[in-house]
């Protein structure tokens, strides 16, 4: 007797909350319109107002022209005729990882660290007679001032390399390294 019982609970239930559904449907359309574009102008605040946050919080939109206004930047740069052992000089005394190497305030190319180990040291040149120009990068990768901090961290992690020279009209404006974007976004 018991299970008669339940599936006529059961299917009173569903009818009734059939009815009740059906009825809901034809009573709410113009609430349900309503609320959808009540939601969707909401969203659209929302990403917007989240889009504000993170631009001004984590820097992500920041660009590098940005960056090189806080750093003050000064372009390191060696003529393509100094040795390699002057540069590694110069490399230590200014404690950064590499040099520009210009000629007529034009770019040619970077001599890096990696530079000096890997063509230099490695291919067993000696560094007091070896001229930058012959070990340098030539046609450094190059970015201008309006690149993102992002598309700049997307560079340098695509192209393996630490230090991207930022270029406008022809004209150096400064080095940025992968350390200098990453405390950026570390820090912001």
């Amino acid at each position: 007797m018991r299970t008669p019982r339940v599936l006529t609970v059961s299917a009173i239930f569903l009818l009734h909350s059939h009815s009740a559904a059906a009825e809901e449907v034809t009573l709410a359309a113009p609430v349900l319109e309503w609320s959808v574009y009540i939601l969707l102008i909401f969203a659209a605040l929302v990403a917007i107002g989240i889009a504000v946050f993170m631009k001004g919080k984590n820097g992500t939109y920041d660009t590098l022209g940005s960056l090189l206004d806080d750093q003050k930047s000064i372009v390191h740069s060696v003529d393509p005729e100094v040795s390699v052992t002057e540069c590694v000089r110069l490399m230590n005394k200014f404690r950064i990882g590499s040099l520009l190497v210009m000629a007529d305030d034009r770019l040619l190319g970077i001599f890096t660290e990696r530079d000096a180990i890997t063509r230099v040291l490695g291919e067993g040149l000696d560094p007091v007679s070896t001229r930058v120009s012959r070990v340098m990068t030539k046609n450094p990768v190059w970015v201008t001032p309006s690149t993102t901090l992002e598309e700049a961290m997307g560079i340098v992690t695509n192209k393996r390399i630490r230090h991207l020279p930022v270029v406008e009209d022809g004209r150096v404006l400064g080095v940025v390294s992968s350390g200098d974007l990453t405390h950026r976004q570390v820090t912001a």
